[in-house]
This record gives C-alpha cells, structure tokens and sequence, in this order.
C-alpha cells in the first residue's frame, strides 16, 4: 500500500523537490508552509499556493512546525512520512513521532561533517574541495539523524554560492527522484553517521559579510563568493559609504581595497548611503 506523504517547505530547494515528486508522478497529501507574512527576507523565500491549486494539494499555513494544528493535520490526513525540507525552526518530539514512520530532511553537506547553519557559505569559505547534500531521517538532535541517501558536490577556487546554491538546489532534485520509491513503498536502509566525523558550523549574520584591510587575499576572495546571492552580499567600509561587493577579483600589486598581502577589485558591486 503506498504510503501518504506531507511536505513542509518555505524555500525554493523544497518547492523543487515538490516538482520534481509531481514530475515523476508521486503525490503529496498535504502541503506545509510558513504564513505569507512570515521570513518575507528568507534567502529563497517562496510560496505554495499555486503548486496546491494546480495539484489540488491541501495547503496549511502556519507559524510554527510544532504547531498543535500541525499536529492535528498529520493525524486527520493519516500522514506515513513528512518532509521538512529548508526550514528553520527545529521539529520537536511530538511533530517527529506524529507521522507513522517520522520525518524525512535535506542538509546541504556531506553529514556528519557540517551540522548546523549556513552550509553553503561555509563550504566555500572553509574551502572545501567538496561537499554535497545528506537526505536523512529526522531525530531530536541537529542534522543528527539517520543517512538515507547522500549526493557529493565538486567545489573549486572559483564556485560562488550562486552556483553552489543552484547544484545544491539540482542534488536535491536527484536524490528526491533517486529515493522517492523506497520510501513510498517503505523500503529505505538507514545509516548511522559516524560520531568521530561529526563537525558543527556556526549561523552567519549580514554583518559577517565585512571585508577588513587585516584580511588575506584568499579570505576576502572566498567571503565574496561565499556570501554572494542569494545571500546578503560582502561589503566593505570606508569614507564614501558602504561598498556592497557581489562579485570581486584579487591583485598582489594594485586594487580598490588594501588587504593584508595584496588588493581586492570590486567588479559588480553597489555603494550604499
């Protein structure tokens, strides 16, 4: 008997993985989405309601996952499995254990490495040659769960976070289609993360985007393509107002901005106030 699914989802990375279960001929059961006046400035911010008129999905808006509506609309639609996928508040015991078999996640690194927040910046700032996205199952713990499936994401001393975001956004849509059978049919293998692996990366404010004089030309190279769109951008300070940098080359012998052991040459940038 297939199983009845819910997918709860306020970004783009999750409304691709809606399409792409429509796409390959799944259905969904039920829709969860922020209310349209919440997270309006969340990067990749997006809405549902023309993805459920369109495949006569029952869509709830809510405010919080751990909602006692929520809670109600996984019983009364008798939901088997729900994805919770680009969602910023953590799902508590009740929500997890509310559908038959629990909760399904998507974490843009290769878990047990990079638990935590802002994974694509990271990756790029930390400078990895790889990283990839984890489908696991939920549990009480942060990015802690069983691995279902991971897909790995090649990086170079070039890749922005626009383009990481766009092949994160793609691995989603591969391992949704790669593993959408297995769980329908409730056949997935689960896999314990290894603990000794396992690292945590920190969240990340707008204001972590300054460039400074005292950085190296490789540091402030990677903060401007890691902060890129779709996130709030870098920038640097000086008399003339705020330079907000969206993309930048680097220069040992002569730029705009002094660093530490050369230049930074802001290409495509704006100057505020």
């Amino acid at each position: 008997m297939k199983k009845k699914i819910a997918f709860a989802t306020c970004v783009q990375l999750g409304l691709s993985c809606i399409q792409e279960i429509y796409r390959i001929g799944g259905n969904l059961d039920l829709l969860i989405t922020l209310k349209d006046e919440k997270a309006k400035k969340k990067s990749g911010r997006i809405y549902l309601d023309d993805i459920a008129t369109e495949h006569s999905a029952p869509l709830l808006k809510i405010d919080n996952i751990n909602d006692q509506e929520v809670l109600n609309a996984l019983k009364e639609n008798q939901i088997d499995w729900l994805f919770i996928i680009g969602w910023s508040q953590i799902a508590k015991k009740e929500v997890l254990e509310a559908p038959t078999y629990g909760c399904i996640g998507m974490h843009p690194t290769l878990l047990p490495v990079g638990r935590g927040r802002a994974a694509i910046p990271w990756a790029i700032i930390k400078g990895l040659k790889e990283t990839g996205v984890t489908m696991f199952k939920l549990d009480e713990g942060v990015d802690t769960g069983d691995i279902i499936g991971q897909g790995v994401i090649n990086l170079d001393e070039n890749t922005t976070a626009t383009e990481l975001y766009r092949k994160v956004d793609d691995m989603h849509i591969t391992l949704i289609s790669k593993y959408w059978d297995n769980i329908v049919n409730n056949n997935i293998i689960l896999t314990k993360q290894n603990e000794s692996e396992a690292t945590e990366w920190p969240g990340r404010k707008p204001a972590d985007g300054e460039i400074f004089s005292s950085m190296t030309m490789d540091e402030a190279d990677k903060l401007v393509r890691a902060v890129t769109h779709p996130y709030p951008g870098a920038f640097y300070n000086n008399g003339d107002g705020t330079h907000r940098i969206w993309s930048a080359e680097i220069n040992k012998d002569e730029g705009k901005i002094k660093l530490r052991d050369g230049y930074l040459i802001p290409i495509d940038y704006e100057i505020e106030g």
